[in-house]
């Protein structure tokens, strides 16, 4: 009428190797979503916000943490950024605290006067233009 304890322990006991397989499948499993729904999209932010500061210079409109929207005036170090806030109000802030590039400045070209001024330094200039005629 009862069933003792000893045979109940044994009859529990059964599937060795692959028991212990299906134990473990399912951490594996979840591993795997945290992997690529939290852990490779953090990655690849961090990496595009570095190369947003890396990329950074004088002129940019920028928006910090804070919510404080300015223009690069300086860059002072790696780790340190002035901005003017408003006219004649600059502020000291850190670098990794910028959040967003809202505008980039162009990078300033070389005018004619310039070109001109290196070729002849090269004596390109006077050959190019005795070629022409």
């Amino acid at each position: 009428m009862f069933v003792s304890p000893a045979y109940a322990q044994a009859a529990a006991a059964s599937g060795g190797t692959f028991g212990a397989l299906e134990q473990f499948l399912p951490l594996v499993l979840i591993f795997v979503v945290f992997y690529f729904l939290l852990i490779r999209p953090q990655q690849k932010r961090m990496k595009t916000h570095k190369e947003m500061l890396n990329q950074l210079r004088r002129g940019d409109r920028v928006v910090t943490a804070g919510g404080i929207v300015g223009t690069v005036y300086k860059m002072v170090s790696d780790t340190e950024v002035v901005l003017e806030i408003a006219e004649g109000v600059r502020v000291r802030v850190i670098r990794s605290t910028l959040t967003e590039v809202l505008s980039k400045t162009e990078p300033v070209a070389a005018s004619k006067d310039d070109k001109a001024a290196k070729d002849e330094k090269s004596g390109k200039a006077e050959d190019d233009k005795t070629a022409e005629k």
